[in-house]
């Protein structure tokens, strides 16, 4: 009643391994792609961080440091570095993502307030963090203070 498939296979002239090797081929071009805009795009954030940083009175290797630029961040916006510390709540669930959420938006705001911006930008800076980060660091906002205080 059945078809026997194996006779077709056994006879045809099909080969996968020349399908193969295009298909991998053609995966790792599009991977090595996507490293490449990924390592383009990460390249341009380092060098927009380390200007904004600048811009803020730090030295911009700072930036480069994992934890310790979130740090000087928070000293840029006019926060305790302590307020870092709220984020390791994030391992909690729901409480734990309020609270990392509220405290990026207290970021947000904060940070566009030392750079003499309002609250569309603090909008923006939650949202676009790394566009709004560029524009900062190769337009003309000037640093006006911690929170928006004058120095």
């Amino acid at each position: 009643m059945g078809y026997n498939y194996s006779n077709y296979y056994a006879t045809s002239n099909y080969s996968t391994t020349a399908l193969d090797s295009t298909v991998f081929g053609a995966m790792a071009g599009i991977m090595i792609f996507f490293l490449l805009i990924g390592l383009a795009i990460a390249i341009i954030q380092i060098v927009a961080m380390w200007k904004m940083y600048k811009k803020a009175g730090q030295a911009g290797w700072k930036s480069i440091i994992p934890i310790y630029n979130v740090v000087i961040l928070f000293k840029i916006a006019g926060l305790s570095p302590w307020l870092i510390l709220v984020y390791l709540l994030m391992f909690i669930p729901i409480i734990g993502w309020i609270a990392g959420i509220v405290l990026t938006a207290v970021l947000s705001y904060k940070l566009a307030l030392s750079f003499g911006k309002d609250i569309g930008w603090a909008v923006g800076l939650y949202f676009l963090a790394p566009i709004f980060y560029m524009i900062i660091a190769f337009g003309k906002t000037e640093y006006v203070g911690p929170g928006g205080e004058a120095q």
